[in-house]
């Protein structure tokens, strides 16, 4: 078992106490840095109120400054010294030997990946409102919990708040967060080294089991049969069981059907793609936490250009934050598009919506006048949605800036247009080869009026 070193720790305290000296309290310096574990550190408090209110209110400063003051992803736990765990095992338990010499049982979790950082909406209210009611009462409501959707929608961000708020809310319980591969890893490595009563003890005496990436267990019959095993005496033991996939339990190859029944037990959530609302919210949100002024327009058009998940909305604004600070500029929507698609960019700013609007009223035989107007009905609606996405796809124009452009319309409705086209298209070559056609005049018209 590895210990955190005097120097280590005086440091730890030094800077939870500088930096929030509001939760600052005389008897820090009483604490004493024990055991560092699976990547856990413990912290022995001297009574019960202190372990209360430490867990309360001091969780999130000390993982940070233990993390800055050993350069590791650790977390950290408050106990009491009854509570210290006997060797490697739980306090009064038998002494586990050592096991997983490959790495950590238990992944580091990131501070930042809190329930009050997560942006919700359509898209994922009901596995939020899931996790939060599971690190509220682990084992007693979706149990299990399984959460599916694409890579980068937020499932970890999900699972990490569970460990965390459930420990902070609840010091004492043992909560072993990690992936699927990890645990395929270790089932491998307890088989090589004769230690399988060592692994199954070690996963098999928590209060919530967290894995993440469940689908790396397709094709791995003698780890699904492990697990399978583990689940049953968590379950029957009312312990909390949360897990994530890139498709729902059902869709994962190869797994077998104890297990997809079991993993079906509880709760099943699926999580999908931002929508246009909650993109803007998550890109605020981010770019707030970050110090990073963004302006309205910049935003909605990020929103607009990124339509896939958070962790792409964070790398653009990473993005046009560096090209910005690069320049020494303030960031606006010339700039975020130059940052973005900076050769693309140039010869994008050539074509004009009203460019496009004169060439598709040529073709279809309608007034500029009627695509701009109030008029629904087809023969002007269609030329109007065809606009709509020539302007989207040939222009760096935002969603709000091309609805102005047709008569103050709001972006709901640009998006709605461009999605139907997209939608034709897809069973119409005739459409397809129009929407080419005019792309080509329209470049023609630009190249001309250049010469």
């Amino acid at each position: 078992m590895a210990t955190i070193s005097p120097c280590e720790w005086n440091g730890i305290i030094d800077r939870v106490q500088a930096r929030h000296p509001n939760l600052a309290r005389h008897w820090f310096d009483q604490l004493q840095g024990a055991d560092l574990e699976f990547g856990v550190l413990e912290v022995v408090c001297a009574n019960a109120p202190q372990q209360r209110y430490l867990g309360r209110h001091c969780t999130k400063p000390f993982c940070e400054a233990a993390q800055e003051e050993t350069g590791r992803l650790i977390s950290v736990r408050f106990v009491l010294p009854e509570h210290r765990d006997n060797g490697n095992g739980q306090a009064g338990a038998p002494a586990m030997p050592a096991l997983f010499s490959s790495g950590s049982a238990s992944v580091a979790l990131n501070s930042a990946y809190q329930f009050e950082e997560f942006v919700t909406g359509p898209c994922n209210r009901l596995a939020h409102a899931a996790c939060l009611a599971v690190s509220s009462a682990p084992g007693e409501t979706y149990n299990p919990l399984f959460i599916h959707g694409e890579s980068g929608l937020g499932k970890t961000h999900l699972l990490q708040a569970i460990c965390q708020q459930a420990g902070t809310r609840e010091p004492h319980l043992q909560i072993l967060y990690l992936s699927c591969e990890t645990f395929n890893n270790h089932f491998i490595e307890a088989v090589e080294q004769g230690a399988l009563h060592q692994f199954r003890f070690r996963y098999r005496h928590v209060d919530i089991l967290v894995i993440d990436d469940i689908q790396f267990l397709a094709g791995r019959e003698r780890s699904q049969e492990e697990l399978f095993h583990t689940f049953n005496t968590l379950y029957q033991s009312r312990k909390q069981i949360v897990l994530s996939a890139d498709c729902g339990p059902r869709e994962i190859p190869s797994l077998e059907d104890r297990l997809i029944s079991r993993f079906s037990w509880g709760l099943v959530a699926r999580i999908d793609p931002p929508c246009m609302e909650t993109r803007i919210a998550i890109i605020r949100k981010k770019a707030r936490r970050r110090n990073i002024h963004m302006p309205d327009a910049v935003v909605d058009w990020l929103a607009a250009t990124v339509e896939t998940n958070a962790r792409e909305l964070e790398g653009v604004i990473t993005k046009v934050d560096a090209y910005c600070q690069d320049l020494g500029v303030e960031i606006d929507l010339a700039a975020a598009r130059a940052a973005l698609c900076p050769a693309a960019h140039i010869e994008r700013e050539r074509v004009t919506i009203p460019t496009i609007v004169s060439l598709v009223c040529e073709h279809f035989g309608v007034t500029k006048s009627a695509i701009r107007g109030k008029r629904r009905t087809k023969s002007i609606a269609f030329p109007r949605q065809v606009c709509m996405h020539l302007a989207r796809d040939l222009t760096d124009h935002s969603l709000g800036e091309i609805g102005r452009a047709f008569g103050g319309r709001d972006h709901t409705t640009v998006l709605h247009s461009i999605r139907r086209i997209e939608a034709l298209r897809q069973d119409d070559s005739d459409l397809t080869a129009t929407l080419e056609a005019l792309k080509r005049r329209i470049k023609a018209r630009i190249t001309s009026e250049r010469g």
